[in-house]
């Protein structure tokens, strides 16, 4: 992940929060009061991936435990730093599904645009940790980007992804989304995000009103594992979301020491639920190097699943997957 652009001259307050963002090991692990063990360990690996956490982020951590499945979330550990088979830099085929112009195209009807590398906060466990944004993301290929998808006619949904495609300005998004807009042949859009959750400060009416009079029809994709990262803001900004005509969908990934439990599933479920916002996808971890921690066996989470349903009703219950290199559509387990 890159760090966000400069602020400019009179910047919107998220974007003052934005920068505010926690990027020293040592002043994460003293402002939650955490072991001055830990700091050796995450100054190391943030070398390697760099510590990203919104001061939102923080108050939703419990202080002093070293276990909360916030915590685990946005901490450096050493387990990061070693070598796992089977975990490597590209786990899911980014690559080589990759067009030129930050458009990545894997799934039928669909193409993902990498609109930057910035993020709010840097998951420990994120797929694209070691993605090349420097030399592939649309805010370097303005202009290409919507000539190249006016030559897709097949394309008929586009999905803003990154890094986080709500940390762009307003400016650059409503230029990004009118030029999408623009094209005769999409009909959906889909944003992946994370903020939501971690800067609900974000979701400005100026936002909400710039998606509720787009063109296309839009979903906003969340990315909540917890059901703790469910605040009071996140909860108002949904609900004015909703009101603007916008679906609102979850994914989760399924983390051992964070959401590995039913009952922790069911919680995120229910209250997804209660609040307007579907459970979508519930992702097996994707293998990428420094991530092995988190993993756990196909077998136990296929059980979680199983025990999941056995407490849900249907449309509570997301769907298992995992995202293979190469393949046309996500594979259920």
């Amino acid at each position: 992940m890159i760090t966000p652009t400069p602020l400019s001259a009179q910047p919107d307050s998220w974007q003052i929060e934005l920068a505010r963002a926690i990027s020293d090991p040592k002043a994460l692990i003293e402002t939650l009061g955490l072991p001055p063990s830990l700091l050796e360990a995450a100054i190391a690996s943030a070398q390697v991936f760099p510590l990203r956490v919104t001061h939102h982020y923080l108050d939703l951590i419990e202080p002093g435990d070293p276990g909360d499945p916030l915590l685990r979330q946005v901490l450096p550990l050493a387990d990061e730093k070693t070598d796992v088979p089977g975990f490597t830099s590209d786990p899911v085929g980014d690559r080589e599904a990759a067009l030129g112009h930050g458009l990545l195209q894997k799934y039928h009807g669909r193409a993902l645009v990498v609109t930057t590398g910035a993020c709010a906060i840097h998951c420990r466990y994120c797929f694209r940790r070691a993605f090349p944004y420097t030399e592939d993301a649309a805010t370097r290929h303005w202009e290409q980007l919507p000539q190249r998808l006016a030559l897709m006619p097949q394309i008929s949904e586009v999905i803003l992804s990154g890094g986080d495609p709500l940390t762009l300005s307003d400016h650059r998004l409503a230029r990004l989304l009118g030029q999408l807009a623009g094209i005769p042949h999409l009909k959906r859009l889909r944003i992946h995000s994370r903020i939501p959750s971690v800067l609900p400060s974000r979701i400005t009416e100026a936002l909400i009103d710039m998606l509720r009079h787009s063109r296309l029809a839009t979903s906003l994709v969340l990315h909540c594992n917890h059901a703790r990262e469910l605040s009071p803001a996140l909860l108002d900004a949904a609900s004015r979301l909703r009101q603007a005509g916008i679906t609102l969908l979850n994914q989760s990934v399924l983390l051992k020491g964070v959401n590995d439990s039913v009952d922790t599933l069911r919680d995120l479920s229910e209250q997804l639920y209660e609040h307007g916002i579907l459970p979508y996808y519930l992702h097996a971890l994707d293998p990428v190097a420094g991530a092995a921690h988190f993993a756990l066996p196909d077998q136990r989470a296929v059980a979680l699943h199983r025990e999941l349903r056995n407490r849900l009703p249907g449309y509570l219950v997301p769907r298992l997957v995992r995202e293979h290199a190469g393949e046309l559509c996500k594979t259920p387990l």
